[in-house]
């Protein structure tokens, strides 16, 4: 394989990595905890009412109760990558003068942005449903 292709694909790889395995560990170690919790219900023991109150607090955040402030996070994020695409097209138009630079990294920018602001937009009725609710 050449090492046009195979750096690109470790790169990829090693990313996808840095960002799948910690999920699939939360959701293992959240598998196991009600898979204890069954087996100990099917044995007929007692729960706490301490410790099923915390399971559907923590079960309850982790399925929309931060989810307005994830969304503004990553509309953060995302804004603030296309503003850098933005920003490095103005910095590397200097060196080409054909300025193709320049639009060539706008088209990211504006992929990254249009995304970032639906997710501001997300958090936005996120934020105003939860102040409804509340």
């Amino acid at each position: 394989m050449d090492a046009d292709i195979f750096i690109p694909f470790i790169f990829f790889g090693f990313l996808a990595s840095v960002i799948l395995v910690p999920i699939l560990v939360k959701e293992r170690t959240r598998r196991s905890a009600h898979q204890l919790i069954s087996q100990a219900i099917a044995r007929g023991q007692e729960l706490d009412p301490a410790t099923i109150s915390r399971m559907t607090d923590e079960m309850l955040e982790s399925n929309g109760g931060g989810r307005a402030r994830r969304s503004f996070g990553s509309a953060v994020v995302l804004l603030a990558l296309a503003g850098g695409f933005v920003g490095s097209g103005f910095v590397l138009s200097n060196l080409d003068h054909d300025g193709d630079v320049l639009y060539a990294m706008s088209v990211p920018a504006i992929i990254l942005g249009s995304v970032g602001a639906a997710f501001l937009l997300l958090s936005i009725v996120d934020f105003a449903a939860k102040r409804h609710s509340a």
